[in-house]
């Protein structure tokens, strides 16, 4: 059987381009559609439109996160340049303050103070722009493969239990059609014994008889609710083949629910209101797993 995917999982990639290197974390929870939220280092804002289009791609539901962390590695001493001016004014001041009896400044003091040393902004290429922005793509859709990797590992945990609700719903299905067998029986019975009680002389009893417990059997008649309920285990079977299933398998459930509790409301037995009650609560159960497939 081909696995269903959940809605929950985490992936990370990582990359590096020329002076940058970065992280990616991808993250998913359960959501009833595809819900997409990026964070990402500034300056790089065509990235979110990368992001949403590469989780598009990659997933049909569930609210997903994703950050990317970025660095520009430091370009280091040889980068730095002295500021002639501002050198030239702290020496003015310092060569005064020396006529006065200062101590001379030394090289390096000089070169301490605040504005004689700079580093300067390098100013990137389009170019190299373009293909660290590139190369960071390429990264959120690496994480994207592992999350998927996560929410498909979730699916196959997920498909056994999701199975063995449908195949209990099932059983009871079948043990409420063998049940449904036998409420005309029961309602004849029942309605017999009530009017021979109240009315035990009254002429043409036997005909009345009949004719009001074939009315009541009628209206007790579950056959069509568990014709639906088998039909509806076929579709769910079918739908856990074809992922993703899981906006179809929620529908699926409220189809159950109406046929369950219309089964409840008809059932004229305390064995077939038993049954139906567990039904719905094995699809109440069942509803609950759908919730975290994709």
């Amino acid at each position: 059987m081909t696995s269903i995917s959940g809605m929950t999982g985490f992936g990370r990639a990582e990359g590096a381009e020329g002076a940058w290197t970065w992280s990616v974390e991808a993250r998913s929870v359960n959501g009833r559609n595809l819900e997409v939220r990026f964070r990402g280092p500034p300056g790089f804002d065509s990235l979110e439109r990368a992001a949403k289009a590469s989780a598009q791609r990659h997933f049909s539901r569930g609210q997903v996160t994703v950050g990317v962390q970025a660095k520009r590695a430091d370009p280091g001493a040889a980068a730095l340049k002295v500021n002639d001016d501002i050198l030239a004014r702290y020496l003015a001041l310092a060569n005064r303050l020396a006529e006065e009896g200062a101590t001379p400044p030394s090289a390096d003091g000089l070169l301490a103070l605040r504005g004689v040393l700079e580093a300067p902004e390098e100013e990137e290429a389009p170019e190299a722009r373009a293909a660290v922005e590139a190369a960071m793509a390429v990264s959120i859709d690496a994480a994207f493969d592992a999350l998927k990797v996560s929410r498909d590992r979730e699916g196959a945990q997920l498909l056994p239990v999701i199975a063995d609700f449908v195949g209990r719903i099932e059983t009871l299905v079948a043990a409420a059609g063998t049940e449904a067998a036998a409420q005309v029986e029961a309602i004849r019975d029942r309605f017999t014994r009530r009017m021979t009680e109240l009315a035990p002389d009254a002429p043409g009893l036997q005909d009345r008889i009949f004719l009001e417990a074939a009315a009541l059997a009628t209206k007790a008649d579950v056959r069509e609710e568990l014709d639906r309920l088998t039909a509806h285990l076929a579709s769910a079977r079918t739908l856990l083949q074809q992922p993703p299933a899981g906006r179809k398998l929620d529908f699926l459930m409220q189809e159950f629910m109406r046929e369950a509790n219309t089964l409840c409301s008809k059932s004229a037995t305390t064995a077939l209101t038993g049954i139906g009650l567990e039904l719905k609560a094995v699809i109440e159960q069942l509803r609950e797993q759908v919730q975290n497939v994709e």
